[in-house]
This record gives structure tokens, sequence and C-alpha cells, in this order.
């Protein structure tokens, strides 16, 4: 039996149960299978809103009968990682609040979710900070791009110990910032380096300007990237990158870029790795999503019927629980059509930087091996 379940079988369901309750466990409790959710305070009425593909995305919450106590059960399986937000509406208005009961939170650019982890899910050593890793270096500088016809930031990593004389690989990412903020990027690559499992590389970190407009298969961005860029960097330190050396790197929108770029001008980028790419298409009438999708739809719908062959490697991730999951499940066999090297992996989890960032271990190490040669199957 649940905990919930014998709490509203106590004789009395009174405050000083409740505090019992709430002081003997953690929030969201997780048992099994299940989590059970609680907010405690006077509401009309309490919604538990997440974003779990496939489910309602507003989940009620019950209140316990004469208590201030509201509750709600979510089957949820081993490892999995969800977002969410309380929705506690109160004398006609409502609000979105992060869950009271839970400290464990996760930022991205439009604010912070409350996290629930599953049974056996463990935020990976490797995204924290390591006293014995040496550090890489930032540096942030902006150039003028004739592509875009303006100034453009760069935010570029050099590994610890950077020598002149050694060769590197040169990985370029899109929405570098964010990258960095949320997904912790400077400690897994020190971290990662340090451990031998991925080879001393140096990354740009591009900052976009209108990441709708210039990711979905822009010209200019792909001249930007090829001509502007690349160029610009690998005159500047000629140990770095090369054709079988170069790799681009995004999320969401940033997936499309690379794809994109990569389609465009194949054999440039050698190795390619895509996180929850948006990557909507159509096979008959219109998408389902907003105008924003609507260079997207053309470009893939274009790739699907002609994909050539964009690159040697891709690796791809995706969450489960996000509504992508199907477009990227079904350009995993095209990609191996086209003789690329192809790894896909999925998490239980949805679109967020986390679930990003925990997947770049096995991204970066397949793509870019350090000398410990780790494979992870």
């Amino acid at each position: 039996m649940l905990a919930i379940h014998r709490l509203l079988e106590a004789e009395p369901l009174d405050a000083a149960a409740v505090d019992d309750f709430l002081a003997d466990h953690a929030f969201p409790l997780v048992e099994d299978t299940h989590a059970t959710f609680v907010y405690r305070g006077e509401a009309d009425a309490v919604y538990l809103r997440h974003w779990i593909a496939g489910l309602p995305s507003s989940h009620p919450l019950t209140r316990a009968p004469g208590t201030d106590l509201w509750y709600a059960v979510l089957e949820l399986p081993p490892k999995s990682r969800v977002e969410y937000k309380l929705e506690v509406h109160r004398g006609g208005g409502s609000e979105w609040i992060l869950d009271p009961q839970n400290p464990r939170t996760a930022s991205d650019p439009f604010g912070a979710n409350s996290v629930c982890c599953g049974k056996g899910y463990r935020t990976p050593s490797w995204t924290k900070t390591d006293p014995e890793a040496r550090k890489g270096t930032l540096e942030e500088r902006s150039f003028f791009s004739p592509w875009f016809g303006d100034e453009r930031r760069l935010i570029l990593y050099k590994p610890a110990r950077f020598r002149e004389t050694r060769r590197y690989p040169l990985l370029i990412v899109h929405d570098g910032e964010d990258y960095l903020r949320y997904a912790q990027l400077v400690e897994v690559l020190d971290n990662l380096i340090h451990r031998l499992e991925v080879a001393p590389m140096v990354v740009a970190l591009t900052i976009p300007h209108d990441r709708l407009v210039e990711y979905p298969d822009d010209p200019r961005h792909v001249g930007f990237l090829t001509e502007d860029l690349v160029p610009m960097l690998e005159r500047e330190l000629p140990n770095v990158g090369g054709q079988t050396g170069r790799g681009l790197m995004g999320a969401s929108f940033g997936a499309v870029a690379s794809l994109s770029a990569a389609w465009r001008k194949p054999g440039f980028f050698g190795r390619l790795l895509l996180q929850s790419g948006s990557f909507a298409f159509t096979d008959i009438g219109t998408h389902n999503r907003s105008a924003a999708f609507d260079p997207v739809v053309r470009f893939v719908n274009a790739f699907r019927e002609a994909p050539g062959r964009p690159s040697d490697q891709v690796f791809m991730s995706c969450g489960m629980y996000e509504s992508l999951i199907y477009e990227n499940r079904s350009l995993q066999p095209l990609f191996w059509s086209t003789g690329m090297s192809v790894r896909f992996v999925e998490a239980r989890d949805g679109h967020n930087w986390e679930n990003w960032r925990d997947r770049l271990r096995e991204g970066l190490s397949w793509l870019f091996p350090g000398p410990l040669l780790l494979v992870y199957e």
C-alpha cells in the first residue's frame, strides 16, 4: 500500500497526522513505480502540470477529506525524470508555482521547473565540478559575419594544456550560452577530457540573434558556419578542425540547423550530435505545429526525399516523454540508409536541458573518443 493511502486511512485524519506525514517523507514521494505529489494549503483546485507527451498535460490533485492536503499519484517508470509545476486555483484566479515540498529544480531560458526523479535515476557524476579535473578556458569574442551582415558573438572553449603543436577536433555548438548555463557543458567537457573518455577538443559556442528564423534551413546560417565561422577559426588555429575533425551539435531547432548545414554542405562536417531534433515533417496534408515549424517541415520533407550523405557519423538522442520522439525514431533508418554510422539513444525524459546534458557522455565519447576508448552499449 502506498504511503498516501495509509495516511488516508488514519484515525483521526487531522492536521497533526498531515504534519507527521509531511515530516516523515521527501516529495514527490517515489515508491517503486509510482510517485505521489502533494500540495498543502487552502485552494479551490490544484493541478499537476507536466510535459509528458501522450498524457493530459493537466492532472488534478484530490483534497484529503477534512484537511488542506492535496495529492495525486502517477505511474513513474524506473529512471524517469519529469519536470513539472503546480497550478493553484484560488479566489477566481490561478497561478503556476514550483512545488513547495520539493527543493529540486531545473532551469531553462523560460525560468525553472520542479523535478521528479524515478527510482534509479541519478544525476551523472561527470556533470558536476571535479576538483581534480584540469580546467579548460573560455574566451568571448565578437566578429563580423558577411553572410548575416552583422556582428556575431562567440564563446571559444580550449581544453586544458592546449598546445599549438597538437591537432584538435573542432566542435561547433548551437545555442552555446544555453548549453553552458543549463547543461553544464564546461564541467562536462573538463571532466570527460580529464577522464580520457573524450578527446581534447576546441569548442565554438555560437549565439544566434533569432534562432527560430536562422536555424530552420536558412541559407545564411549555412554560409555563416561554412564560410564565415569555420574558415576564421581554422585560419586562427591551424591545428584545429579539418574535414574529418569538424563536428556540429545542437538541440531542438539547433539540431535542425546542424542537419541542415551538413545536408547543404555534405562532407564538410564529419560528425553530428543531434539532440531532440525538431524534425517535423508531413507525408500528407499539413503539420499540426506552430507557424515557426513551416520552414522546418519544408526542409525535413526535402531531406527525406533526397537525403544524400550529409556526414560520416551521427549521434541522436531523444526523450521518450516528448512529442518529437516519433519524428526522431522515423529518421533513424533514413540516416542508416545514407551509409552514415548512426547511434540513437532514448531516455525516459522530456524536451529539456538536463535530458540533453545527461546524454552528452554517450554522444561525445562515441563521436570524439579519447585515449580510454570507452564504448557505451
